[in-house]
């Protein structure tokens, strides 16, 4: 019997701590998606985000004061809701609505109870970014409300709203409480206990099976996150995560499987398209790269050096930053090894400022002698002597002597153009690498590789990232970095293993000849053009129609 065609939504919304806020993965998610659903619901697609600006300019959000401007009215005077409308300036342009939450913050205590009383969310061990992600996630809901309700909708109009992650889990309760004839939709990136038991270095994977996720989140200390978390994977109409390994992560620590997963998808809009553009770029990132790595350290290294990078957030163990260092220090000793390697880890630290010493080296009119002092960062940190990364260089004795082979540079800072040193974007660095490195521990997706091969550029990764997998999948059997992508295999206890595997994978790469650099580098590309969101969408397609025969279930239930 055929299947019955699915349910649409005409109406989007999505709400997300992320939303014209750049922190994480989950933005890229949300911002590389927003064409793709604006082509199909024309401006029937809103994203609630937190207003943390106010009346300053936020460079991400392009307020227009016409937009719906009797709802946005009325949404102040008989909801106390005080938003901003416009675009989010990102491809697409889809609407925006930022909420200041910061008035419902003396009602905390209020939400709280409510959030215990009806759903069993215990906040009593809240501390950090739980009481303002909470607040934002109530506001968040009244928004939708607000909006259902000023323009008469109905069951009948198919409405979709969205949460992710626990900050805006609340926010999928309210409606489910006071809006049912909207179908809900929650989205976990990675489960909060999951995330801890990883960054607190206990086996995740080999132990998953034993752990129960309440216990876990009192011992580590993140019961109220996990509370909101779990209540609202077993409140929504569609329970999702991004991948089948974090499927299994929530099957065991929420107590949920779930309904849908939603694999992170991408578009290539920012990857220059013709190809002498695409090998300016490529040659003007590398001049760059290298030019900041030869006045830092005092050598000239040309352009026949291998580039290796890795990038993320500063999750040391999580992101695989350990292993990274690990295996490029085995590359130092490595006889076999025939041009000079400099690899840079690209990772937002507690960040100073650019070295002005650097900085004065950079200039045209500079004569340099020799090596900057500690020659191996760009940036002054607040607090070196705490930082991980150069705690292991100086474990492993890597000082970025002149007669190193490989050298190992750190840029603590956020490439955003306005750093300093580079002055330009992470994308437009990144098109210069030669090869990336992204060994995660904990990934559940990893859109540090998804971008890496968007630029053609070849990357290694590990199975326990979804992304990996799916590569995996892919090729039908273990992807290697002549397919573009090298995964290897990773698990709790496997660590000189995968740094081994890494630095031979190096090794491989440095030594390819130029055509089959260049055959990798193809099939990177064509690798990335399989997980554009023209190919991953149906997914959400999907999770729209399970959300919404749920809510006619739970509302022919209810009558």
């Amino acid at each position: 019997m055929p299947r019955a065609a699915l349910l649409s939504p005409s109406c989007i919304f999505e709400s997300s701590w992320e939303v014209c806020n750049k922190v994480g993965g989950i933005y890229t998610v949300l911002s590389s998606r927003a064409k793709t659903l604006q082509e199909v619901f024309k401006d029937k697609v809103f994203y609630i985000g937190p207003d943390f600006w106010l009346e300053k300019k936020n460079p991400l959000f392009k307020e227009s004061k016409t937009l719906l401007k009797a709802w946005r009215e009325a949404a102040k005077e008989v909801d106390g809701l005080s938003l901003r409308i416009g675009r989010w300036a990102i491809p697409g342009e889809p609407i925006a609505i930022l909420v200041d939450f910061q008035p419902f913050m003396e009602e905390k205590n209020q939400i709280f109870g409510w959030a215990w009383e009806n759903f069993g969310v215990d906040s009593l061990h809240a501390y950090g970014d739980y009481d303002e992600s909470i607040v934002f996630s109530w506001a968040a809901g009244k928004v939708v409300e607000s909006y259902f309700r000023y323009f008469h909708l109905s069951l009948g109009d198919n409405v979709v709203f969205q949460a992710h992650e626990w900050q805006t889990s609340l926010a999928a309760m309210y409606v489910n409480k006071y809006v049912p004839e909207v179908a809900t939709i929650f989205t976990t990136h990675a489960t909060t206990v999951g995330r801890s038991i990883a960054g607190n270095n206990k086996p995740l994977y080999d132990y998953l099976f034993s752990y129960d996720g309440d216990q876990m989140a009192a011992e580590l200390g993140v019961q109220a996150k996990h509370s909101v978390e779990k209540n609202a994977a077993h409140t929504v109409d569609c329970f999702t995560t991004v991948s089948e390994i974090t499927g299994k992560e929530c099957k065991q620590l929420l107590a949920k499987e779930p309904d849908a997963i939603l694999m992170n998808g991408f578009e290539n809009d920012f990857v220059p398209a013709p190809a002498k553009a695409f090998d300016e770029a490529r040659k003007a990132a590398r001049t760059t790269l290298l030019n900041v790595a030869n006045k830092l350290m005092g050598t000239d290294i040309g352009d026949e050096a291998l580039i290796v990078a890795t990038g993320g957030r500063y999750e040391y163990k999580n992101k695989g930053i350990d292993v990274f260092v690990d295996a490029i220090n085995r590359l130092r000793f490595d006889e076999n090894l025939q041009r000079p390697v400099v690899a840079f880890i690209l990772v937002p630290a507690w960040m100073k400022e650019a070295r002005q010493d650097l900085k004065q080296a950079l200039k045209p009119t500079t004569k340099l002698a020799g090596a900057l002092s500690n020659p191996r960062i760009t940036h002054e940190l607040n607090e070196p002597w705490n930082d991980k990364v150069l705690a292991q260089m100086d474990w492993l004795g890597i000082h970025n002597k002149a007669d190193d082979k490989v050298k190992i540079i750190f840029v603590p800072c956020y490439l955003d153009g306005t750093d300093g040193i580079f002055n330009k974007h992470y994308y437009q660095l990144l098109i210069g690498i030669d090869l990336c490195v992204f060994p995660s521990y904990y990934e559940p997706w990893g859109y540090t590789p998804t971008e890496s091969i968007a630029f053609h550029v070849p990357c290694i990764t590990t199975d326990l990232a979804g992304f990996g997998l799916w590569a995996n999948a892919v090729k039908g059997e273990t992807s290697q970095i002549t397919d573009g992508v090298q995964t290897i295999h990773r698990s709790d206890y496997n660590f000189e293993d995968v740094s081994e595997e890494i630095k031979n994978t190096i090794l491989q790469y440095a030594d390819f000849t130029k055509k089959e650099v260049t055959a990798a580098r193809s099939a990177a590309k064509k690798l990335a053009e399989k997980a554009r969101w023209k190919h991953f969408i149906k997914y959400y397609y999907e999770a729209y129609d399970i959300a919404l025969r749920k809510r006619n279930q739970r509302w022919a239930h209810n009558r």
